[in-house]
């Protein structure tokens, strides 16, 4: 796997795991900047977040379904269920890497449809 991409990869692992912290010194720099648009776009807002997602939700799984690296970005697809009996999410997290850490990143979800015509499916 490609530097940037086990990084990616392994932050979002850990998250999930409910190591915030770990993944946070590991792997974010503190100039970490961020999209979402649920929260104010520093660090530590997120890092709250996240901390609070997994009180809520400490059995959520994340399954990625595909990991691609261009240059210092990463794309993660991703299967998220906030419990093992959900549907769950498809979840893209796009990271921009610098000296080695994540610096910025933005993510996009969609709900997991119960019902869907096309035969493929999400993933």
């Amino acid at each position: 796997m490609d530097l940037f991409r086990e990084k990616a990869v392994n932050f979002l692992q850990l998250v999930v795991a409910g190591k915030i912290e770990e993944a946070y010194e590991k792997y974010v720099s503190p100039e970490l900047r961020h999209h979402n648009p649920y929260f104010p776009g520093d660090a530590e807002s997120l890092k709250q977040a996240m901390k609070e997602n997994d009180d809520m939700s400490p059995n959520k799984t994340l399954e990625v379904k595909q990991a691609i690296e261009e240059g210092n970005r990463v794309m993660v697809f991703s299967h998220i269920k906030q419990k093992p009996e959900d549907l769950g999410a498809a979840v893209v997290h796009i990271f921009r890497f610098e000296a080695g850490k994540i610096v910025e990143m933005w993510d996009v979800g969609q709900a997991v449809p119960e019902d869907s015509p096309n035969e493929n499916g999400i993933f």
